[in-house]
């Protein structure tokens, strides 16, 4: 059940928000966050690395959620809804 639930999390349409910025050697990478988890981001040196591995990361992420019991947020929440 577990592997089911998160793949099912994994396939979902998360809101990504795409960026670029510079490394403390002056050096150009890109980000990746998912607008549903204010504390996840993901780089690499490019664009198309970022996108084949930001899944590995949000899935270590779900992974953690769920053992915990975390609520998981569904893609268009505002995570700023829940904060008090």
């Amino acid at each position: 059940m577990f592997e089911e639930e998160l793949e099912h999390y994994l396939n979902l349409d998360w809101t990504l928000i795409e960026g670029t910025d510079l490394d403390f050697n002056g050096e150009p990478y890109f980000y990746l966050e998912i607008k549903e988890f204010p504390s996840f981001v993901f780089c690499a040196k490019t664009k198309e690395k970022a996108y084949e591995g930001y899944k590995r990361q949000l899935k270590l992420t779900l992974m953690i959620m769920l053992e915990d019991g975390d609520k998981i947020p569904n893609p268009g929440d505002d995570p700023q809804e829940e904060c008090y």
